[in-house]
């Protein structure tokens, strides 16, 4: 498993807006598609690309386009959604699904509630978003369904981890690749990611 920690400044810049407990949803939700779209740019920098001859207004040349391999962007709800939405507006032709999960607040482990993927996941490159990285049992399950339906080539990118959450994926699915702007402390005793942001989901959304 691969860990890339994206430190841009212009990531670490919106972040430390994200963070802060005086950042309205509207703003919240502006800064988390920006934050998935330049967390992107790294996440995807190993695409394949193909060759092509292109003509100019001075000349042709061989220029290079993205390879004909398909890509699939997959929400875990309900936070997954903002970060697939800033996603989209680089690769608009990717396939979108979603898997809706949420946390039993007792024993923090996930319960699945919806699965909607493209049918030809297996044949896709998935990048499956989840803001926080906290316990990632909504993750592995999420990483668990993908591969159910025959993906394999998974990338995980979330906005700030945990270590435990990290660790947990690593050994969990080991081929799975993680993307991430941050990596924080530890989890508090409510599975919370500290110093983290807070809930992403109320954050997005204005709910509590």
């Amino acid at each position: 498993m691969k860990l890339t920690v994206v430190d841009h400044p212009l990531v670490q810049h919106k972040l430390a807006i994200l963070r802060d407990k005086n950042t309205g949803s509207k703003d919240f939700r502006e800064l988390m598609e920006e934050v998935s779209m330049l967390m992107a740019y790294e996440a995807m920098r190993d695409l394949e690309l193909d060759p092509v001859t292109i003509e100019t207004p001075l000349t042709s040349m061989t220029a290079h386009v993205l390879s004909g391999k398909k890509l699939a962007l997959v929400a875990i709800l309900r936070a997954g959604l903002i970060m697939v939405d800033g996603i989209l507006k680089l690769v608009p032709a990717a396939r979108v699904g979603h898997i809706g999960l949420y946390r039993d607040p007792q024993t923090l482990n996930p319960v699945e509630y919806y699965a909607k993927l493209p049918e030809d996941i297996g044949g896709r490159r998935v990048f499956l978003t989840d803001p926080m990285l906290a316990t990632a049992g909504s993750a592995v399950h999420a990483i668990d369904v993908l591969k159910q339906r025959g993906a394999s080539q998974i990338k995980l990118m979330s906005i700030i981890a945990a270590p435990e959450g990290v660790e947990r994926v690593r050994k969990a699915h080991p081929d799975v690749d993680i993307v991430v702007a941050a990596v924080d402390e530890y989890l508090n005793d409510h599975g919370y990611i500290v110093p983290g942001l807070g809930d992403a989901g109320d954050r997005i959304y204005g709910t509590k």
